[in-house]
């Protein structure tokens, strides 16, 4: 579990949003699921820009949370091609949390490694542009 602060990766994050308060769990902190949403839509970006086209998620390969996230906090997620196959992309995201109001502490709050397949018109598997 990483808990203490950490910088920011040098690359712009594929995609960067707060947490905002109607994406609380009854505890107050933010649903798992809402990131989970995240991390799958930073993966989505990553995979559709090397597949040229339409991507669907086929597996979560590995989720860990590793801390909370809180309202008002500033995520970003970055997201990486591990691998390709002849469909299949794997991709790997991590995301930080600036913590509100400082922005000052940012946190890794979540990795996981996401799998995705290229798909046509017809939402059949297609090869991968070599």
């Amino acid at each position: 579990m990483t808990d203490y602060p950490v910088q920011l990766p040098d690359e712009p994050p594929t995609m960067r949003l707060p947490a905002q308060p109607r994406d609380t769990n009854a505890a107050g902190d933010i649903f798992g699921g809402w990131i989970m949403s995240q991390v799958d839509l930073a993966g989505a970006i990553v995979a559709s820009r090397r597949a040229q086209g339409r991507v669907v998620t086929v597996a979560v390969n590995s989720f860990q949370f590793h801390q909370p996230v809180y309202v008002g906090d500033l995520i970003s997620c970055y997201a990486s091609v591990e691998k390709t196959g002849n469909t299949s992309i794997t991709v790997f995201v991590e995301v930080f949390a600036e913590r509100y109001p400082s922005r000052t502490e940012c946190i890794k709050v979540t990795e996981a490694t996401l799998t995705y397949v290229a798909v046509d018109e017809n939402r059949k598997p297609r090869p991968l542009n070599r």
